[in-house]
């Protein structure tokens, strides 16, 4: 049987589940203590999810947003990185089982974060695209530069028009960043590229449930940032539901349906649960921990992040699924596990609210600090900017994100423009061929 090739020591191993914020931040600070920590991942880097957009709509190389786990923990004594993806937990047993063979573990930390959710829309699933991923965001980038290609040779303008119009649901962070990067490519870059095109035909719809975008912030950033839009050209259609997608209509709880063949995805996320813990110790998509991050029920056993949802007078549904929420959670949950290790009680978890921000472009941007300071406009763009650059894991990011930041500020360009895998897109009730079906019709062709 295939195995992790992991030493056996007489120090507890703590194995890690996800190389996320939570899962990270929690092995920096048991650096250099008295245990063996290993890590799990199913990717071998660690992705700095709020900058995806970014990678998608052609501002930043997908190197700039990931970041080698074996390099950030290069240092650490008693670590170690096996790439695997975990496919159940035996908790009786105390193992976790993977694609590589099993594990023992002494303490349990599932840090797996979220997964898109499509809320049960079977249309949505099949043809509209998400953006939780390198590889995701990579999709994005080519469908949305094959879709330009596609509209510069065909002569039937209603197809045309379903091309270049892109219907983004969900106005949160993700949303309203992403509806605001496609804006400044529509006015500074895209017509320079396909000068046969009219770009006045191309649509940007950002779609919202709630009466307002940014629903998480307050009415000042809410209304700010929907101020940007409108002036962008964004076309924000609130208290708006989706209903379906075809691949080619968007159907909504208006009687109005949007044509494109583009729909993205930011409407929601779940939980990225396993299998073998008990359904008690889950609620809609996430685990129920206590204050000291522990499973409902279950010993050892530990959710950070995304996960977990602890509860609380202040946070009745758990804490919102954002990375300073991962973060802090990690280093508590660190300090608790050496805490415990030298028979110290364990200090519970109080979430530090450091504020929310988001950008809408160049020079626009809102921002709130602390709960009481709220910024906008080029002073929050420069505060976001600056987070966002401190947020990177490792210098070389750092550094190059902030290069292409100033080369696109000034140029009012992105030098990014690169199909590097194309994707094949099935339309509605198509079937993908296998190898051997793709053969058999080059053949008879």
């Amino acid at each position: 049987m295939p195995n992790l090739n992991i030493p056996d020591t007489n120090l507890p191993r703590v194995v890690v589940i996800g190389g996320g914020f939570a899962g990270i931040n929690l092995i920096k600070e048991l650096k250099d203590s008295d245990h063996q920590v290993v890590l799990l991942d199913k990717h071998n880097y660690h992705t700095f999810q709020p900058l995806l957009y970014q990678v998608a709509t052609a501002g930043l190389e997908p190197d700039s947003v990931a970041y080698p786990l074996r390099n950030i923990f290069k240092k650490h004594r008693n670590f170690y990185f096996r790439m695997a993806e975990v496919s159940r937990v035996n908790p009786a047993r105390q193992e976790v089982y993977t694609n590589i063979g099993p594990l023992h573990y002494d303490h349990l930390v599932i840090a797996t974060g979220s997964e898109t959710n499509y809320f049960g829309i079977d249309g949505v699933a099949r043809d509209g695209l998400p953006m939780k991923s390198v590889p995701e965001a990579l999709n994005l980038r080519s469908v949305i530069l094959q879709n330009f290609e596609a509209a510069s040779l065909t002569t039937d303008l209603q197809e045309r028009e379903r091309l270049m119009n892109y219907v983004i649901v969900g106005a949160g962070p993700t949303g309203t960043e992403l509806a605001g990067a496609l804006a400044e490519l529509k006015t500074h870059v895209l017509p320079h590229d396909y000068p046969d095109l009219d770009f006045r035909r191309m649509s940007i719809h950002l779609i919202e449930m709630a009466d307002k975008v940014l629903p998480p912030m307050s009415e000042f950033s809410s209304r700010n940032a929907l101020k940007y839009l409108q002036s962008m050209g964004v076309q924000v259609w609130l208290e708006t539901a989706v209903k379906d997608y075809d691949g080619s209509m968007v159907h909504t709880n208006r009687e109005k349906t949007l044509p494109a063949s583009t729909l993205i995805w930011a409407a929601g996320v779940k939980g990225r649960v396993l299998e073998g813990l008990p359904e008690d110790s889950m609620e809609k998509g996430r685990y129920l921990v206590n204050e000291t991050h522990q499973v409902k029920g279950l010993e050892r056993i530990y959710a950070l992040g995304d996960v977990a949802a602890m509860k609380s007078e202040a946070y009745p549904q758990g804490h919102p699924m954002l990375a300073q929420v991962a973060i802090q959670q990690g280093k508590n949950l660190a300090n608790n596990l050496k805490r415990a290790a030298k028979s110290k009680g364990l200090r519970p978890f109080r979430y530090k609210d450091l504020g929310t921000m988001a950008t809408v472009g160049r020079n626009r941007a809102v921002a709130e600090l602390y709960n009481r300071f709220k910024v906008r406009g080029t002073l929050g763009w420069y505060m976001w900017m600056g987070v966002h650059l401190l947020g990177l894991v490792g210098f070389r990011n750092r550094l190059v994100t902030l290069f292409n930041w100033l080369i696109n500020y000034f140029s009012y360009d992105r030098k990014i423009r690169l199909i590097i895998r194309p994707v094949n897109r099935l339309k509605s009730g198509e079937k993908k061929l296998g190898l051997a079906q793709q053969e058999e019709t080059i053949q008879s062709t």
